[in-house]
């Protein structure tokens, strides 16, 4: 962080002139000093009156703070015993539940590392990041354990069970143990573990990043532990009772942030769906009186159009505050929103899995109601605008590349030098791929992405992906995969396809068979034939041109 005191920092905008540097404007949040201390260990030890961490929604059962730490030491404890030590990594291949959270903590109380993964995805998929990550064992679920095996038949396994139901299973997968008999062990609380140093290596996250195929994502126990404070403060959740519906996946930076870790350091209760449901989300928040319901833009739009229907059956009067993640929000969203639930404030975040989920926030419904906006900087956040084309940083109101420094920004990408030295630059400033502006009050907004990721209901999809299975396809000479709008869930994959001479290969044929290879919400939706794809002299795809050929005829 610079030393803003011999700085001069126009107040409105936080914009530095004589650094090009755009400063937060929130409070500072104040970090742990000591160099060694765990993310886990850190959440543990700070101080609150909450009773109940977890309620899982399927099943109405509770899990304390006291029986959520003892079940944290006990887990780590037979991990330890097991031979993991810090450094090495661990794969979690599961829906939402309140064990998602025992694993984690556990793991990275130790040093070792958690990996998460998609439970979409397809065995092909998750080959291809155990081949990456090298997981030294993985925790699964009965139901997704033939996937696992498929994926990799040598790696060892603990089952997640509920320890009621009997997890034995007929595969021939190398199951050392179980979640529920890792629990039952008694901590052994004098064994000196290893120190674990803040700048260690907490998780593991796989993002698309800035460019095509599927990278690491390195974050820190720094990296991490900042983020908790900064969730800690915006919801000021040392105030009051809270109780937070968690709809979002546990796998992904967002639900990891909050749910598994930074919700739980201020003594708030997590109320967990295994899956996504409407109706049953809107009696959870009834049964439960819950305060807070974060959710991606798709399921607010459901919340406005049915908002009639919602009002008379459900009594929402409990909720105060819904959270929006993923992409900003238009007026029509906002002010949809209020008139339909006029007790409820809609708070909006921006962030990457780069950053562990921080950039930008909104903290009222007045920020809220600067419409289309990210929000503003969040707490020891920094940022630059940068033309994409000569480098240069630019002022208020221009347009360029959003470049981010924070306590937050990952370390980098795993075994990927190449693309952690394009991603991060040699003073810390992290290349978001976003093209923005930052206006006369600080607020930021995203104009477009200069990544050509496709956000599916919030989940990425990298075209790259796409059009490299495209390309295997006998009938298939070349192809194109775009971003292509849609009210409901953001965008789809469209595919831009050139047929070998005398094919006649149907679009549903295109369609069917990469869906046959990926997780559903990376399925081609839609599918045009063109006799050449646009490129430009390096041979780059020009998707902007086919986005406009899209486009235009809507």
């Amino acid at each position: 962080m610079a030393d803003n005191n011999n700085l001069t920092i126009d107040p409105r905008s936080g914009f530095c002139k004589s650094n090009s540097v755009f400063y937060s404007k929130r409070k500072p949040i104040p970090l742990p000093l000591t160099d060694f201390l765990d993310v886990t260990t850190f959440i543990s030890s700070r101080p609150h009156h909450g009773k109940t961490a977890f309620i899982d929604a399927a099943t109405g059962r509770h899990l304390s703070f006291k029986d959520l730490w003892k079940a944290v030491d006990s887990v780590s404890t037979c991990l330890y015993d097991m031979g993991i030590r810090k450094g090495h990594v661990i794969l979690l291949l599961s829906p939402n539940s309140i064990f998602f959270p025992i694993v984690c903590l556990s793991v990275m109380s130790l040093g070792a590392v958690i990996t998460t993964t998609n439970p979409l995805n397809t065995p092909r998929e998750i080959a291809k990041q155990i081949a990456n990550s090298k997981p030294s064992l993985a925790f699964t679920t009965p139901e997704l354990l033939a996937k696992l095996t498929e994926s990799n038949s040598n790696l060892t396994i603990i089952l997640i069970d509920d320890g009621i139901t009997d997890a034995s299973t007929k595969t021939n997968a190398k199951i050392v143990t179980t979640l529920s008999e890792m629990v039952k062990k008694e901590p052994s609380g004098i064994r000196v573990r290893e120190q674990v140093n803040q700048d260690d290596t907490a998780t593991l996250l796989y993002s698309s990043g800035t460019t095509g195929e599927s990278k690491g994502v390195v974050s820190s126990h720094k990296n991490l532990i900042a983020m908790v404070q900064t969730i800690v403060e915006r919801f000021r959740l040392n105030e009051g009772d809270h109780k937070f519906i968690c709809t979002v996946p546990m796998f992904h930076i967002y639900g990891l942030a909050a749910f598994a870790t930074g919700i739980l350091a201020a003594g708030s209760t997590v109320i967990v769906l295994s899956k996504f449901e409407m109706g049953e989300m809107l009696s959870t928040i009834v049964k439960y009186r819950a305060t807070y319901l974060p959710l991606v833009p798709p399921i607010l739009v459901a919340l406005i159009n049915g908002a009639d229907q919602i009002r008379e059956r459900y009594d929402l009067s409990s909720l105060n505050f819904v959270l929006s993640g993923g992409a900003p929000l238009s007026k029509e969203m906002v002010e949809g929103f209020s008139e339909k639930y006029p007790g409820v404030t809609i708070l909006q975040g921006y962030g990457l899995t780069e950053s562990a989920g921080i950039g930008a926030s909104t903290d009222t419904l007045e920020e809220s109601r600067r419409y289309g906006t990210a929000g503003l900087l969040s707490p020891n956040t920094e940022a630059k605008i940068v033309d994409p084309e000569s480098g240069k940083a630019l002022l208020v109101n221009q347009t360029g590349e959003l470049w981010l420094r924070a306590p937050s920004v990952m370390k980098g990408y795993f075994s990927n030098a190449e693309a952690t030295s394009s991603t991060i630059d040699s003073e810390g400033w992290l290349r978001t791929g976003d093209l923005c502006y930052i206006d006369d009050d600080g607020f930021i907004f995203v104009v477009d992405r200069l990544k050509e990721l496709i956000k599916y209901k919030g989940y990425q999809v990298p075209p790259a992906e796409l059009e490299a299975l495209l390309l295997t396809h006998p009938e298939i000479s070349d192809a194109a995969v775009i971003p292509f709008p849609d009210e409901q869930v953001g965008q789809f994959p469209m595919a831009y396809v050139v047929r070998k001479a005398g094919s006649n290969l149907s679009e549903k044929a295109v369609m069917d068979f990469i869906a046959g290879q990926v997780a559903p919400y990376k399925r081609i939706r839609r599918v045009a034939y063109v006799a050449a794809i646009p490129k430009n002299p390096s041979g780059k795809i020009l998707r902007k041109d086919l986005i406009k050929l899209a486009t235009s005829k809507l």
